[in-house]
């Protein structure tokens, strides 16, 4: 298997060395098939074990490893070292406070999505068994569910980088698959919470979200359901 010479050109951020955050390079061995966790893991137990980042499936199924690649939001653990530059640039998620190194503070990003309410409410006596739901049905949200809350979409989009009362791509879809879920019986509540402040209607359909989510999920398509759900609903308000 081949391998070839990486610089990992890290934005370093130490809190207590001082307020400013600067560029390290490090020079590492990799075989094209690694990714740039695998990298990182090797600065971090050969080179640097003071290098910061989050990281804990390693298979594109939590999260943790989302961070700023060569300018693009991605999961390192997905990310090939084969389809990027010699030089690949590695920066923690824009809009978060950072923490250390490539570490950020996800809370603000959680506080928005527990805004929509993310979980399923039904007020009907619970069944003897789970509650049954037709499969095309479930289809509906079924893209919706494949979320993994990494923060990759949000911290990407234009809006939430002005203005950080933005709700985001990311909560806007739990809404959206609790929303269209034929079990949930609030509905009506979300759509409130989702449409009142800086919230459904400052999506400008910039499609960053779209280019930035690992798992493809086609969030623009589901914020413009919702758009239309929230205008039939005034709509009929008024009538």
């Amino acid at each position: 298997m081949e391998e070839k010479v990486y610089i990992f050109r890290i934005k370093r951020f130490n809190p207590q060395s001082g307020p400013e955050s600067y560029f390290q390079d490090f020079e590492i061995v990799l075989s094209e098939y690694e990714r740039v966790l695998d990298g990182l893991l090797k600065i971090q137990s050969e080179l640097d074990p003071s290098l910061a980042f989050r990281r804990s499936c390693a298979h594109g199924i939590c999260g943790s490893c989302a961070m700023r690649i060569n300018k693009k939001n991605r999961l390192a653990c997905q990310t090939l070292v084969k389809e990027l530059p010699k030089v690949i640039t590695i920066e923690p998620l824009p809009g978060l406070p950072v923490i250390k190194d490539l570490v950020v503070d996800m809370d603000p990003f959680f506080e928005k999505i527990a805004e929509v309410m993310p979980y399923l409410i039904n007020r009907d006596p619970p069944p003897e068994r789970e509650r049954l739901q037709r499969p095309e049905d479930q289809e509906k949200i079924l893209e919706a569910i494949t979320c993994i809350l990494c923060g990759c979409c949000t911290t990407s989009c234009p809006v939430y980088q002005q203005s950080k009362d933005y709700i985001g791509p990311s909560a806007l879809l739990r809404a959206y698959r609790f929303i269209f879920d034929t079990r949930d019986q609030a509905g009506k509540e979300r759509l409130e919470r989702i449409t009142s402040k800086i919230g459904l209607f400052h999506c400008h359909s910039a499609l960053k979200c779209l280019n930035a989510c690992p798992k493809g999920i086609d969030l623009p398509a589901h914020i413009f359901k919702l758009k239309k759900l929230a205008l039939k609903t005034a709509i009929r308000r008024k009538d």
